[in-house]
């Protein structure tokens, strides 16, 4: 493992959470930025205050030491770079709106790390589905335990071009997930022209105990055994959508972990509504901070408590306005 140089954050002694997944690099107009959807949810975590682990593979190359500079500070745990080995990395092309497509050259291999010790275990995107890495996580995700298990499919097309053995695959790992979140492009690549809730009701029959949806500017919804809760997206700048998703992801995990939420998706009883509703408002609260900056910068807890206050603030000081009008 790979340990903090001089002048850097001290890593946590005792990571919590580990994540599975490729780490790459963004290239942006010719400029590169740390990311990979597994990578962007270890540093979300880490970020709200959970000691993680990234177990991904990536090169001893500039871009390497990039993304364990990036690591490094936001004090997230990793594999040691791999010598002589070139560093994966998604050409990201902005559409008017924000939005952005890739186009990858990816080593999709990933170390086996023991899962002694940790309370979750995440995965998701193209280290999940794609071999060598798909057999380490699927390893990871079939093993016995009383592991948190949490899964994001972050589909890309571009390298799933067996949809049918994708579908196979995402369906697997989320029967053996406590949490799947996907987007609704995600949802319409693997069930095309499905319902949002008939999507859900498939996850939650496969095993999920809470499937999530999001749907961008329109919020997300979600479903449990018994219940539907929607809750709205924050209304935000948008500055890009590069990672907003994983930042969901990683504050949903993160109030799940350290809240009722984790207890409730490891029994038979179905999670209470209010404590799903609960963690997903405080996710929608970080994919809003990150759409309103450029680029995959997941927030940290004091800018979560801070921008909540102001928030709340503002809607006192309006219901008072109109309540004086």
């Amino acid at each position: 493992m790979s340990t903090a140089t001089a002048g850097t954050p001290r890593l946590p002694s005792a990571p919590r959470a580990l994540v599975l997944g490729e780490a790459l690099v963004d290239v942006i107009d010719g400029v590169a930025f740390p990311g990979g959807s597994p990578l962007n949810v270890a540093v979300g975590l880490s970020r709200l205050d959970i000691p993680t682990q990234l177990a991904s593979r990536f090169g001893d190359d500039a871009h390497g030491e990039q993304i364990a500079e990036h690591l490094r500070a936001s004090r997230v745990r990793f594999s040691a770079p791999v010598a002589g080995a070139e560093t994966s990395r998604a050409e990201v092309f902005l559409n008017e709106a924000g939005q952005a497509r890739y186009r990858f050259t990816l080593d999709s291999a990933l170390p086996e790390t023991p899962l002694d010790g940790f309370e979750l275990v995440h995965a998701g995107s193209l280290g999940a589905v794609l071999a060598p890495g798909a057999e380490t996580v699927a390893q990871a995700f079939d093993a016995p335990g009383d592991l948190l298990r949490s899964y994001d499919p972050n589909i890309r097309p571009d390298l799933m071009t067996n949809r049918a053995a994708t579908l196979a695959q995402v369906e697997h790992l989320a029967s053996r997930s406590h949490i799947v979140k996907l987007s609704d492009e995600d949802a319409e690549w693997l069930y095309p022209g499905a319902a949002p809730e008939a999507v859900l009701d498939r996850l939650l029959h496969l095993g999920a105990k809470l499937a999530v949806l999001t749907r961008g500017a329109a919020g997300c919804i979600a479903g449990t055994a018994h219940r539907t809760v929607t809750v709205p997206a924050e209304r935000v700048v948008v500055a890009d959508t590069v990672g907003a998703g994983d930042s969901f992801m990683a504050a949903l995990l993160a109030a799940a972990l350290d809240g009722p939420l984790a207890v409730a998706l490891r029994s038979a009883a179905p999670p209470d509504p209010a404590h799903v509703t609960a963690a997903l408002a405080y996710a929608a609260h970080a994919a809003g901070i990150t759409s309103s900056r450029v680029g995959s910068n997941p927030p940290r807890s004091d800018e979560m408590e801070s921008r909540r206050a102001a928030t709340v603030s503002s809607n006192f000081i309006a219901n008072n306005q109109r309540l004086r009008s």
